[in-house]
């Protein structure tokens, strides 16, 4: 009798409604996923350099992050990109009290 045994496919990464309006995070961790890709992609930090901006994690974790983002880019990304051009909006509306006082602060973005 042969039992089909389920296959985890990201064993590090959970989304739940309750911790970060259900982004994918990593396990255990408020860590969403995007946080990894973004330094990872934009920043272009090394898996080993994200594990110096996040201490507790281990590369295995870091990597099982990077490959769920990977498989769900474009919709990481669309939501990411909704999230930043809703940010502008705000910024518009109610300007950065620091930025008056020290002048625009550099935009990593573009």
């Amino acid at each position: 009798m042969s039992i089909a045994a389920k296959q985890i496919r990201h064993p590090y990464i959970t989304a739940d409604k309750k911790i970060r309006s259900g982004e994918p995070i990593i396990s255990g961790t408020g860590i969403r996923v995007l946080d990894v890709a973004i330094r990872y992609e934009i920043m272009g930090m090394s898996p080993e350099d994200i594990i110096m901006a996040f201490p507790h994690l281990n590369l295995s974790q870091i990597h099982d992050a990077l490959s769920y983002y990977y498989e769900h880019k474009n919709e990481m990304d669309k939501a990411w990109k909704a999230a930043i051009k809703d940010v502008d909006v705000l910024k518009k509306i109610h300007p950065s009290i620091l930025e008056k006082k020290i002048g625009r602060v550099k935009d990593i973005r573009r």
